[in-house]
């Protein structure tokens, strides 16, 4: 199906940076994808409570943003 989304979930720790990070490619640091989601993406970040927040993003997406990393 072309609309699939794919969530995203972060966690960060309590200095800021980020913790965990799901998807993420082995070419970046849980910190360097999140800062690639962040700056690729717009209306897609969602905050959540507890040093958590969730990027909902088409899987298309999540796949070109992957190869563009590696």
């Amino acid at each position: 199906m072309e609309n699939d989304q794919i969530m995203i979930h972060v966690r960060f720790a309590p200095d800021g940076s980020v913790a965990t990070i799901g998807e993420c490619p082995g070419a970046l640091s849980a910190q360097g994808w999140f800062n690639l989601l962040a700056s690729s993406t717009t209306d897609c970040y969602e905050t959540l409570s507890g040093g958590r927040a969730l990027f909902r993003l088409p899987k298309l997406q999540v796949e070109q943003l992957k190869s563009s990393a590696a």
